[in-house]
Order: structure tokens, then C-alpha cells, then sequence
């Protein structure tokens, strides 16, 4: 809801914006360029912050307590128990806050502070940004960000082209190019022609669509059409560029920019909900005491109490109060009064059970477990010197808890890099290694590379392995110099020389990989000009006439060019095997079918491909499709289709040449991440823009999919009925399966390795799990558009849940979040997203947990996450280790912190029955209010933050440990009712074997033992040796700070008790720990209170360990015994669990273009200017936009196996040997 006082923005349907008239601009009310994230001003922040705070339950529950501790007729406990651990926690949180605000304010500042040229009154002024309006002017140089939404008017380039880059916005990092109107572009950089630009534009209300933009510009009696391809959007970075104009039409929060950021989601834990539900029992069960209490105080009152006033005087406003008003009235009203304020009474001094310090211990360990990962020199990425970063506090142990990993491929899994592996030309396949025997060899970083010292122009960066290649190339082979002067040709790359040495600008990694591939093999693309294309074969240059470039674009997925040399019209193609292989001559059937042998081996392989062809065309055939060609160009309607058309005529009977396989590199350590991460049974989606073939053979590569899977089901039905039928069909597969398999015997043997205990005496074992088996799910997006109805999402659900692995292809990032959210909504799991990419950002939000990869895409990703890495193989590290770490210190910590709350607190209660429940405090006022912050808070901080069941490498070997998260094992309501029930028989002992000792008790001058002041020291000198000597059995991992903080609380106990208690302070318990310290009962009382209650845990445990032995026992077993056998020279091994097998053949084909270049580039629009007027723009990444869906191919079975060259790492081997 707005401020009443706010003046309400009308709802803006269209805009109208005249240039260079501010007046007329200002009567719409547009927004201005001003960027605010900040939450919080000098003035709101108290109050604001505060409203926030007290809006969680915690913090409005310990104000009500304050409150009721302010009122003396109910409060035996000083406010300052309650006043200070409260400020604490709000003044922490506002000191957080602030600082987090204070960021905000100054990353506002720094944006709103940039410089821009604007146009004011025919001259150019130096404005700050957030003065920028809707209607100015602005002028731009070269390397400067867009302030705001433009339309490009003018630039430096001929053709009025500009380059921009526009990693922010939707992380790609290739160049893009954007054209001004002709005939604005005539205005140029004259700013008195600018300043009389009066055009009227009519477009769009603001929106988020990044990619689409409609209007209409009126100038001088003439309307012009505007575009997405006309304007610059902020965020973006100019390039090569060195001025553009552009006329504001989107300011601030109206820009697509700001539009898109969306708000980061609340995340919270799922112990944090499970706590808020047992929060919610605690005050309950708490509501509950302090009724018995009520009524036991009333029956109390009613039937002793009222006699007794001379000594325990009502208060008096009771009725029937001897010293009130009402001295006669009944004995049952007064009784009933009191015992309401005992209520609120017990309410306060109860309240201990869940103390303010929880929460406060809760987030400095969370915040220790963030340091850990910070601070983790394993995920350490030296190559560009980046550190995983912990970017909240919150959420570390739900990283033990993952079940769902959503990934994105290009850039996260792979490195967006790609590399010419091998070819096959005129049906020799080249790339492998081969020895001087001429067998082909594994290829090592010893393996020798091919030399191309005689290229003046080669690549250093360019490794190629096989010899042949390049003596065929030497020696004149006609089929491998066609095949490189076609990838020489057939392109649209940019060329450049800058400082001597030719760099290329391409507008996509594939096309840079393949032109460079040419150059290094002799064939180098030298430039192009709108009707030429020069390339330099073996020194000598050769300059072809560019007679058309047929484009390429989703449908069509190929791109040719028909180039003339010496009166010689050629056709060059390359495309999609199966498109190529439709258009090709019936002669080259035998070369199609040796071809596609070598296709499927490079798809196995995991490697892109593309087929090659060419075709000489007559010049008479050519001009009368030139017409054809020209006629369809020029139509005003179905424009796309009758080019296709013109296309397809003369894109036939071509002939084969060969096909190309590029590698899309994965990163280091992926495969054996992904193996160890299913190990743990937490199941791996793909959620990725590239095609269906590349995805699965990228699947198989990193070990997403295995040799052992019983089948991949591929869904990729155009319409809603045939994806329904698939994926039922699936669905009655994975039954039919499942029921086969439970009609089988299965007999298994652990690895019964020689673990034999010296204290015990028997064998341990820890059970192999090899993992075998499960199905994968490979949906296209167009079918998970269907998929994603709420009428079939519960079919998809069911499926994709009962598979291992799950690769969704072609997929929008809207549908990225989708089918998070699906899992979210249904599965009721915890899941993970991780991504390197702005169009990554959706699902990073969407997921629990949101982990972005600081790659080659911008930094989008990185700033919407929770966590950041520089590699996803650090993501094993990051849950195996540290997720699994926090998991378990959170619970450790949670159960020990209930438990001793439980047994402080409900000693209160027992003396209940002894003070004729008054709400008389056991303890001394102060020790209740410093029990949790000086006595056991060092303690139980330490176990959970240093303390560890088995070490890193064991958390990384038995992958099997992580299951517990899943299970919520280690903390749920059964644990925690269990610690409660402990936490409550101990407060049993902790005051009955106290009371007991002294009870009658009499000192030799016949006066009595102990007193009430007494029996509470000793009742709680009892309880900080025994939680405290808990905690110590607790403790799995010691270290110095774990002996220092345990024995140093009990220690520090009795210092400052003693301390206290002296004359000097004259305190109420003045002698009193003199007095009752020096007594043996003292000591005899404490010692058996601490044996009874530790050593059946003590029993208990042993008894576990002996008989029900955890995985995580069992694993500091083994690792025990690897110890000492290791000691004696014997090495325990296990026994391979490696198996092969054959894959079945699959499409390769992948290439990452889009359409529109070959346009560009023929209207010499995309041409370079002088060099001195431009920086090279060499392309090195993309990711989005440019990789195209192909069909799957018809003979590709739904059963997959892998190759028999694929390797098991040792690591994964061993971590299937532990079951839990």
C-alpha cells in the first residue's frame, strides 16, 4: 500500500516522449534516473529496523517477558535479566543490518554519481547520473556504461554501428551490435543538429523484456519503426565504439535493468522452521507448567496461604487480604487471584527453556561456519586468484542437507571454451595420438604435439595431436584443403590486426574455434569487406567475391555462403549432419555412411559436430536465382518463409566433405564431483540452453549419466498428447522394472576388510553400495512447456523423481525457476542451484540454496547467490565437507543447548512443590541471568563450530556420510524430544539428590544444614559440572579450545561465585558460598549427582557404538585400523567395482550462432572502421542465445551405455564402499 501522503503514479499503458522538451516530458511523471536499494535513512532506521525486529516471534516473546518483569506484583527475576541479552540481540541485528545498508547506500551513491555528457541548450554538460531525465540527449565514448535506457541516434562508425557489451544483463560476453536510423545517424556528432532534434516517440510502457522493444519515431512528417535493434539498455558497456548519441526513453527503476533484478527471496533454513514448530511446543509444554503451577498454587493458598498471612502477607489489592482494601472478602477469590499472577509469574521464571541466547549462539556459529568456507585454501582458485565466499550467514547447514542439485551446463560444468579436437575428411578421421607404429595412444600432457612453427600465423594456445592432418594439408590433399578453405570461408567473423598479430572477433565460440583451427593449419582469414572475403592459403592470398550469405537460424540450423573466384561459383555449407545429409548428392552415400560412423565416435566422445559441405553452382542457374533471392527479400510479407524456400532450392545436391568435432571443455575435477555427489544420493538436474545431443553427450562425459543406468528416457513431443503418452510411458517402464527387480534374489557381501577391535574383539564392515542401475530424464523445453501444466506436472514430477539424473535442453530461465519450484512444491526437499550466468539468476533465487560460479559471464550469478565458487568441483567440497560439518555442529549444538535449558529450568518447577508454588526462584537472581552467557556458552560455541565426526578426506571418500541430512537423522522432533526428556530427568537429580543430602540436615551446633540460598548454590554448582562435562561427551574433535573453555567454565563458576558472594559486595548471598562449599555434603551431593547422570550415557553409548554401530563409527574405525596397518606396512584395498560397456550411438551436432550477422555483413554494416579507431574484440565465451535444439536422431535407441574407454576415479570407487 502507498503513503497516503504519496501522490500515486498513474498506470502507464504507452509512452510518449518528445526529444530535447523537458517541459513536456515532466507533465508524464516518468521516473527519473535515481537508483535506490537502501532500505533504511538517518531518521527511519530506529524505528523501521525496530518494527523488523520485532516482528520475528523470538524477540516479540522476550519484550512481552520484559514487560511482565517490570510489574513487581509478578517478577521475583530483576528486568535486567531479560533487558540485557535482548538489547544485545537488537543492537547485533541493527548493527548488521546497518552495515549491510550502509553497502547499499554506497553502491547507490557510486551508480548515481557516474558522469555522463548530456545535452543542455545546444551544449554538452557533465551531468551525474541520477539528474539524467526521460527525453535528454546524452552522449557516450568509448568503454562507458549506458546510463540509462537510449535510442541509439548516432555513432562513429560507419553505418552508424556501435558495439556494446551486455554481460550484465543477460551474461553473454560477446560483442552484440546495434545500428541507428539512417537518418538520424546523419546528424552525427554536431550538437547544434542534436540540440533542434524535436522527434516524437510513441512506444511500449517499461517492461523486463530484454530482448524485445516496439516504437515508432516521428521526425519531420515521417514515421520510422524502432526496435530492440536500435536501442542500448542500461547496463550495457561500449565497445570499439568511440561516440554514440542516444535519447533517453527509460530512466531508473522504469529500465529493463532494474525492472529484471527482482528481489532476492527470504531463505530460511529447515531447521529454522523445524525450530520455530518446536518453539511453538516449548511455550505450550511451558503454558502447561505454569497452569499446574496455577492450580496447585491456588489449592495451596485456599488451604494453607490464607492462614499464613502474618508471615507470607497477600498483597494488597487481593480480596481477603489482612492489610488491603478488602480484608474480608473470600478466601476462594484471593486464592484465584494469586494464583493468576503465579501464572504470569512462572511465565518468567520458566522462560529460561528457550533463553534469548539461542538465537544469539545460533548465528556466531553460523557465522564460524561461513569463516570456514572462507577461509578453505582447498577451494582456492590460484589460476585467477578466487576464493569461495560464504555470501550469507544464514544458511550453512542446510548444505548438509541438499537432495537436489539444479546446475546449469555451458560455463558451470563446462568451461565455455572451446577447442578443434578432431575431423573426418573424405572418411579419415583425425585428432588421436599415435605412436611410431602407428597405434593410436592415450593422449597425455607428454604426448606430442603437432609442430605448426612454419604458419607465421599459428596459435601458440593451439594443441593438435596428429601428424597426418598436417602433412596431408603439405601435400596437397584436395579434400583437406577444401575442408579448410571451407572453414576459412564460411563464417562471419571479423578479423582485425592490432600490433601486428591478426585477432579475430566471432560471434560465437564454435565459429572462433573453427576459423582459428583453419588458420593454424595454413588457412587463414585475412578480412572482409561487404563483397569480399581474403584468406591466405599457404602464404599466398586469395580474395573470393561474397556473393550471398544465407543465414543461419534456428530452423534452418546451417549457414552457407556463394562465393566467385576466377568466374567459379561456389557453394559453402555447414550445418547439422542430419540437415546436410538431406541436401547431399546421392554419390556421396558410401562417404555418408564411413562419416557417420566417425559422427557417433565424436558424440560419444562428448565433442560438438558439424557436417561440411560444397557445391559449384552455374552462373546461369545463379543470376536466375539471384532474382528468386532478391524478389524474396524484398517481400512485405512472410518474408522468413519465402527466403527458406529460396534457400532450400539451391541448398541441394551438395557433397560431402567431411565433418568437424569441437570440444566444449569440461572443467577440471567435474566428473569425479558429479560421482560423488550421486554416491550420496543427491540426485543432479541439468537445466541448460544448449540441444538435446550435446547435453547428453556432455552427461556421460562428467558422469551425470553411467554405464550402469537401465535406461534414458527422452521426452521431446511437440504437443501436449504426445508428451503426456512419453511420459507415462517412462513412468510404466520404471514400474515394469521395478517390479522385476523385486521378484529377484539379491545376495550381497560387504567388504569385510580385517577391522578387528582390540577393545571388542569383532569384525566391522562397511557395506559396498556400487551405485548400479536408476534411469535418467532428457526433456526438450518445448515439451516442458506441456510438462510444466498443472494438469501434467505431477506426471512429470513422478517421473523425474524415480531417475538419477535429469537434463532439461533448450530451456528459458523462467523455466529454469519453474521446475525448481516444482521440487520445492512438491518434494518438500532441500535444493540447490548453481549457475555461472544472468539468465542463471532465476533459479539461483528459486532454490534453498543459490551457489553462482565467478566464470567467463559477468558477475550476475555471483551477486544474486548465497555462496560463490570458482569451480563447481568445489561444490563436493562445499557440501561433503562444510555442508555436512555445519549439519551436524548445528544439531550437536541444538540438542545439547534444549538439553541443559531443560534441566536449569525445570529445576524451578520440583522446588514448586516446596515454596507452596510461589514463583520463588531456586537460584540466585544473577547466576540465572549469567547461566547462559559466562557458564556454558564457551562450551557448547566451540562444539559447534570446531567439532567434527571423521575428517575431510573420509567425508570426501564415504560420500554415504552426507545421508543423514536427508533424514534429518541427527535433529528432528524424535531427537529433540528425546533431549528434552533428558534435559527433565536430569533437573530430577539435579534437585532431588541435593535436597536428599541435606534434608533434616543439622550442623553440630544444632542449627539446621542448609537453607534455601544453600541448597541453590549446590543445586547449581551440580548443574555447571555435569552440562559442562555433557558437553566434553559430546565432543567428538578436541582441540586446546575445548579443554580451555570446558574445564575453564567450571572453574570460572566457582572463581566468581566465591568472588561474588564475599563481604565486600554485601550481595544477599553474602557467606553463602563459604559456608556451604566448605561442608562434605556439598561435595559428596555434586559428585553423585554427576555419576548418575553421565554414566548411563556413558553405558548408553558404548552400548551403540558395540552393537549399532553408525557409518560414521564404523568409518573412524576403518580409518583407525588404516592407521595403524599403514603403521605395520599393510594397505587395505578393495576390490574394483569398475564395469564397461558399449554406448549406443548418438548425434554430435552442435553449433552456437544466431541469426542476422550474414545481413550485417553483406550491407557492409558489420564492417570494421580504421584500426586506429578500435580496440580487437576477440571473442572468447558464449553461452546463451546461440546454441540451437536439433532432433534427435531417429536410430538413437532410449537405452544408453558408455564406451569402453571410460575411467572410474578411485575416489568414487571407494566412496561406494560405505552403507549406512
Amino acid at each position: 500500500m502507498r503513503p497516503c501522503w504519496r501522490k500515486e503514479r498513474p498506470v502507464e499503458t504507452e509512452r510518449h516522449i518528445r526529444a530535447n522538451a523537458p517541459s513536456y516530458n515532466s507533465a508524464f511523471q516518468y521516473a527519473n534516473n535515481y537508483i535506490k536499494t537502501s532500505k533504511y535513512n538517518i531518521f527511519t532506521f530506529v524505528p523501521k529496523n525496530l518494527f523488523e525486529q520485532f516482528q520475528r516471534i523470538a524477540n516479540a516473546y522476550f519484550l512481552f517477558l520484559l514487560i511482565l518483569q517490570l510489574i513487581p506484583a509478578i517478577s521475583s527475576l530483576t528486568p535486567v535479566t531479560t533487558v540485557i541479552p535482548l538489547l544485545g540481540v537488537l543492537i547485533l541485528s541493527a548493527v548488521k543490518d546497518a552495515v549491510d545498508d550502509i553497502q547499499r547506500h554506497r553502491s547507490d551513491n557510486v551508480v548515481n554519481n557516474r558522469r555522463s555528457l548530456v545535452l543542455r541548450n545546444g551544449h554538452l554538460v557533465e551531468e551525474r547520473w541520477h539528474k539524467v531525465v526521460v527525453g535528454d540527449i546524452i552522449k557516450m565514448e568509448n568503454d562507458q556504461f549506458v546510463a540509462a535506457d537510449l535510442l541509439l541516434l548516432s555513432t562513429s562508425e560507419p553505418n552508424s554501428l556501435c558495439y556494446i557489451e551486455t554481460a550484465e544483463l543477460d551474461g553473454e560476453t560477446n560483442l552484440k551490435v546495434r545500428q541507428a536510423l539512417p537518418e538520424t545517424a546523419e546528424m552525427g556528432d554536431d550538437d547544434q543538429d542534436m540540440s533542434k532534434f524535436d522527434g516524437e516517440i510513441k512506444c511500449e510502457a517499461p517492461n523486463n523484456r530484454l530482448s524485445k522493444y516496439e516504437g515508432m519515431l516521428k521526425w519531420n512528417d515521417n514515421t520510422y519503426s524502432l526496435d530492440n535493434d536500435k536501442m542500448l539498455l542500461r547496463g550495457c558497456v561500449l565497445r570499439n565504439t568511440k561516440w554514440a548519441y542516444g535519447l533517453v526513453i527509460f530512466a531508473g527503476k522504469d529500465t529493463k535493468l532494474m525492472m529484471n533484478s527482482g528481489k532476492a527471496m527470504f531463505k530460511r533454513t529447515h531447521i529454522d522452521r523445524l525450530m520455530n514448530l518446536l518453539i511453538i511446543g516449548i511455550f505450550i509444554f511451558l503454558a502447561s507448567v505454569c497452569f499446574i503451577c496455577t492450580v496447585a498454587c491456588g489449592i495451596w493458598e485456599s488451604m494453607f496461604g490464607h492462614n499464613f498471612q502474618v508471615f507470607l502477607p497477600w498483597e494488597t489489592f487481593v480480596p481477603g487480604s489482612k492489610a488491603g482494601f478488602d480484608p474480608d472478602g473470600s478466601v476462594a477469590g484471593g486464592s484465584t487471584v494469586i494464583a493468576l499472577l503465579v501464572f504470569l509469574s512462572y511465565v518468567i521464571v520458566l522462560n529460561t527453556v528457550v533463553p534469548i541466547s539461542l538465537y544469539v549462539s545460533v548465528e556466531v556459529i553460523r557465522f564460524g561456519h561461513s569463516w570456514w568456507i572462507n577461509w578453505d585454501e582447498k577451494m582456492y582458485y590460484a589460476k585467477n586468484d578466487t576464493p569461495a565466499r560464504s555470501r550469507t550467514t544464514t544458511l550453512n547447514e542446510e548444505l548438509g542437507q541438499i537432495e537436489y542439485i539444479f546446475s546449469d551446463k555451458t560455463g558451470t560444468l563446462t568451461q565455455n571454451i572451446m577447442t578443434f579436437n578432431k575431423c573426418s575428411i573424405d572418411g579419415t578421421a583425425y585428432g588421436d595420438a599415435f605412436d611410431k607404429h602407428g597405434n593410436a595412444v592415450e593422449i597425455t600432457e607428454r604426448t606430442p604435439k603437432v609442430d605448426f612453427g612454419r604458419n607465421p600465423h599459428h596459435e601458440k594456445t593451439f594443441d593438435f595431436y596428429d601428424q597426418r592432418l598436417l602433412d596431408a594439408v603439405n601435400n596437397g590433399d584436395k579434400n583437406a584443403c577444401l575442408f579448410f578453405k571451407l572453414l576459412a570461408l564460411c563464417h562471419t567473423v571479423m578479423a582485425e590486426e592490432k600490433e601486428g598479430v591478426l585477432e579475430y572477433q566471432a560471434q560465437s565460440p564454435d565459429e572462433n574455434a573453427l576459423v582459428s583451427a583453419a588458420r593454424n593449419f595454413g588457412f587463414v582469414f585475412k578480412s572482409r569487406t561487404p563483397t569480399t572475403v581474403t584468406i591466405e592459403v599457404n602464404g599466398v592470398e586469395e580474395t573470393y567475391e561474397l556473393l550471398c550469405i544465407l543465414d543461419f537460424n534456428n530452423v534452418r540450423k546451417r549457414m552457407s555462403v556463394l562465393l566467385r573466384r576466377e568466374g567459379k561459383i561456389m557453394l559453402w555449407c555447414k550445418g547439422a549432419d542430419s540437415l546436410i545429409y538431406e541436401r547431399l548428392d546421392p554419390k556421396c552415400m558410401e562417404l555418408q555412411e564411413v562419416t557417420q560412423e566417425h559422427l557417433n565416435m565424436f558424440a560419444n566422445e562428448g565433442l560438438r559436430t558439424l557436417c561440411l559441405a560444397v557445391k559449384e553452382i552455374s552462373s546461369d542457374y545463379y543470376d536466375s536465382w539471384r532474382k528468386r533471392y532478391h524478389t524474396a527479400s524484398t517481400a512485405l510479407t512472410d518474408r522468413d518463409d519465402k527466403l527458406d524456400e529460396v534457400y532450400e532450392e539451391i541448398e541441394k545436391d551438395m557433397m560431402l566433405i567431411g565433418a568437424t568435432a569441437i570440444e566444449d571443455k569440461l572443467q577440471d575435477g567435474v566428473p569425479e564431483c558429479i560421482a560423488n555427489l550421486a554416491l550420496a544420493d543427491i540426485k543432479i538436474w541439468v537445466l541448460t540452453g544448449d540441444k538435446q545431443e550435446t547435453a547428453i553427450n556432455i552427461g556421460y562425459s562428467c558422469k551425470l549419466l553411467t554405464d550402469e543406468m537401465e535406461d534414458i528416457f527422452v521426452i521431446d513431443g511437440d504437443n501436449y498428447e504426445t508428451v503426456q503418452q512419453q511420459l507415462r510411458q517412462a513412468r510404466d517402464d520404471q514400474k515394469k522394472q521395478g517390479q522385476a527387480s523385486n521378484h529377484m534374489d539379491v545376495v550381497s557381501f560387504g567388504a569385510m576388510s580385517p577391522m578387528h577391535s582390540a577393545q571388542n574383539g569383532k569384525m566391522a564392515a562397511i557395506q559396498e553400495d556400487e551405485g548400479e542401475g536408476g534411469y535418467a530424464l532428457v526433456i526438450n523445453g518445448h515439451s516442458l512447456v506441456h510438462a510444466l501444466q498443472q494438469s501434467m506436472e505431477m506426471l512429470l514430477l513422478e517421473v523425474g523423481c524415480a531417475c538419477k539424473a535429469v537434463i532439461c535442453c533448450r530451456v528459458t530461465p523462467l523455466q529454469k525457476a519453474l521446475v525448481v519450484e516444482l521440487i520445492k512444491k512438491h518434494k518438500k526437499t532441500i535444493t540447490l542451484a548453481i549457475g555461472d550466468g544472468a539468465n542463471d539468476v532465476s533459479m539461483i533465487k528459486a532454490a534453498h540454496i543459490g551457489v553462482g560460479i565467478s566464470g567467463q559471464e559477468g558477475l550476475q550469478a555471483v551477486l544474486a547467490s548465497d555462496y560463490s565458487l570458482a569451480q563447481f568441483r568445489f561444490l563436493e567440497r562445499l557440501l561433503l565437507v562444510h555442508g555436512r560439518w555445519s549439519y551436524l555442529r548445528m544439531c550437536k549444538f541444538l540438542k545439547y543447548f534444549f538439553y541443559k535449558n531443560f534441566a536449569f529450568t525445570l529445576c524451578h518447577f520440583w522446588f514448586g512443590f516446596f515454596c507452596g508454588f510461589s514463583a520463588q526462584t531456586l537460584y540466585d537472581p544473577y547466576f540465572i541471568s549469567v547461566y547462559n552467557l559466562f557458564y556454558t556458552s564457551l562450551p557448547v560455541l566451540v562444539l559447534g563450530i570446531f567439532d567434527k565426526d571423521v575428517d575431510e578426506h573420509h567425508s570426501l571418500r564415504y560420500p554415504k556420510l552426507y545421508k543423514p541430512g536427508h533424514l534429518d537423522s541427527f535433529f528432528n522432533k524424535k531427537v529433540f524430544a528425546i533431549s528434552a526428556a533428558e534435559g527433565i530427568l536430569s533437573s530430577v537429580v539435579l534437585f532431588f539428590i541435593p535436597f536428599g543430602a541435606y534434608y533434616n540436615g543439622m550442623r553440630a551446633d544444632g542449627l539446621e544444614l542448609v537453607d534455601h540460598q544453600s541448597l541453590g548454590v549446590t543445586v547449581a554448582a551440580s548443574l555447571i559440572v555435569t552440562v559442562n562435562l555433557r558437553c566434553a561427551l559430546d565432543t567428538a574433535y578436541w582441540t586446546g579450545f575445548n579443554h580451555f573453555v570446558i574445564l575453564g567454565s567450571i572453574l570460572f563458576y566457582f572463581a566468581l561465585t566465591f568472588v561474588w558472594y564475599i563481604n565486600f559486595f554485601e550481595y544477599s548471598y553474602m557467606g553463602v558460598a563459604r559456608s556451604v562449599m566448605s561442608t562434605a555434603p556439598f561435595w559428596l551431593s555434586m559428585l553423585l549427582t554427576v555419576v548418575i547422570l553421565l554414566v548411563p550415557v556413558v553405558a548408553i553409548r558404548f552400548w551403540l557404538i558395540d552393537t549399532r554401530p553408525t557409518l560414521a563409527d564404523r568409518v573412524r574405525l576403518r580409518a583407525k585400523i588404516q592407521r595403524s596397518k599403514s603403521a605395520d606396512g599393510v594397505v587395505l584395498r578393495r576390490t574394483s567395482t569398475l564395469r564397461r560397456s558399449t554406448r549406443s550411438l548418438r548425434s554430435g551436432y552442435a553449433f552456437a550462432h544466431t541469426e542476422g550477422f550474414g545481413e550485417l555483413i553483406t550491407t557492409g554494416t558489420a564492417m570494421y572502421p580504421s584500426q586506429a579507431s578500435l580496440r580487437s574484440p576477440v571473442n572468447k565465451n558464449n553461452k546463451n542465445g546461440f546454441n540451437n535444439p536439433t532432433q534427435q536422431s531417429r536410430n538413437s535407441p532410449k537405452r544408453s551405455r558408455k564406451n569402453n574407454n571410460t575411467n572410474t576415479n578411485a575416489n568414487a570407487l571407494d566412496a561406494n564402499q560405505a552403507e549406512q
